[in-house]
């Protein structure tokens, strides 16, 4: 099992694969407890975290801040907002289709 701090690699090639391995992991985590990666990076990283406990401990907490925030913001944006929002979305969508 690997026991190293993802933040402070540690000397020697092995160890630095280890950190790029870490810092791969840890920025595609926030896709991976949405659901948003394939079924093969999944496998990756959860092989990952099964194996390196500071990177599950940086985990369980983006999990745990994200449940946290999800069972906080209950409120609903206002109609008009969520209408500008949505006009922005779509002359965005225009722009990007002009230039293609």
């Amino acid at each position: 099992m690997t026991t190293h701090d993802p933040e402070k690699p540690a000397a020697g090639s092995a160890s630095s694969f280890e950190a790029k391995d870490c810092s791969e992991v840890l920025g595609r985590v926030f896709f991976f407890l949405d659901n948003e990666l394939d079924q093969a990076d999944c496998a990756e990283i959860q092989h990952h975290l099964d194996e390196c406990g500071p990177c599950l401990a940086r985990y369980d907490l983006e999990r745990t801040v994200k449940s946290l925030v999800a069972r906080s913001c209950s409120e609903v944006a206002p109609e008009g907002l969520r209408q500008r929002v949505m006009l922005s979305i779509r002359q965005v969508q225009v722009e990007i289709t002009r230039q293609d």
